[in-house]
């Protein structure tokens, strides 16, 4: 309790910034609690998600290796499980496919970064904002007093001095947890590239796998469709 008291003393001496600066903080803090959760999910390992598919493939099951994609609900997945939606599309447009596919990830990634960017910017400016009214509240003692009360005087440097500690604080730690978010959303686009990478060349292979003797037709993962179409 007296820790809690000792805090709450500490930062009304921070003077009328530390609304706005408090404020942004609890945003921040809500934004990184927010981004960590969702990040965190989006960013599981999908190495066994891809080993499912490519052992799906090679048995022929399509939609087996479709729906583990869809049901992953990461962005590789959807990625992967827009692939296999255009599996029979030229190369060329396959590519285009995935491509657009994984653009379309990346603003449900960045969401809410700019936030936090602008926490980082506005923190230290609301500190040095509150360090100038700090001063001028110190002048101003000063100028009516002179120094006949010098606890006037020390009250205002005081608010300057935390109002900028408080403000640096801020940017610091948010900058901190920008750069990890930054560093994820990069890590998961590299997945979600090199998984399409790796979807085209098995998918190039089915077509390309000899199947039933005939060299030149569709591999074993078409197979099942063909039969289904075929049997239409």
């Amino acid at each position: 309790m007296e820790s809690f008291t000792g805090a709450v003393a500490f930062l009304v001496k921070g003077g009328p910034i530390m609304v706005p600066l408090l404020a942004a903080s609890l945003l921040a803090v809500a934004v990184t609690i927010e981004r960590a959760v969702v990040l965190a999910r989006a960013s599981r390992d999908s190495g066994p998600l891809m080993r499912h598919v490519r052992e799906s493939l090679q048995r022929g099951a399509v939609e087996e290796a479709q729906r583990a994609c869809e049901e992953a609900n990461t962005p590789v997945g959807r990625v992967l499980a827009a692939g296999l939606r255009a599996r029979r599309l030229p190369p060329e447009r396959l590519e285009k496919v995935l491509e657009e596919e994984a653009l379309s990830e990346l603003p449900a990634l960045n969401r809410r970064l700019v936030v936090l960017d602008t926490v980082i910017t506005i923190a230290p400016l609301l500190g040095l904002l509150g360090t100038v009214t700090g001063m001028i509240r110190s002048f101003g003692i000063m100028a009516l007093s002179g120094i006949d009360r010098p606890h006037g005087i020390t009250g205002g440097v005081a608010e300057a001095l935390i109002a900028t500690a408080v403000g640096l604080a801020i940017a610091i730690t948010t900058l901190i947890a920008y750069n990890w978010f930054t560093e994820k959303v990069r890590d998961i686009t590299s997945q979600m590239e090199i998984r399409a990478t790796q979807l085209v060349n098995l998918l190039a292979e089915a077509r390309a796998e000899p199947w039933n003797g005939r060299p030149g037709a569709d591999g074993p993962c078409y197979a099942r469709e063909a039969r289904a179409e075929a049997a239409e």
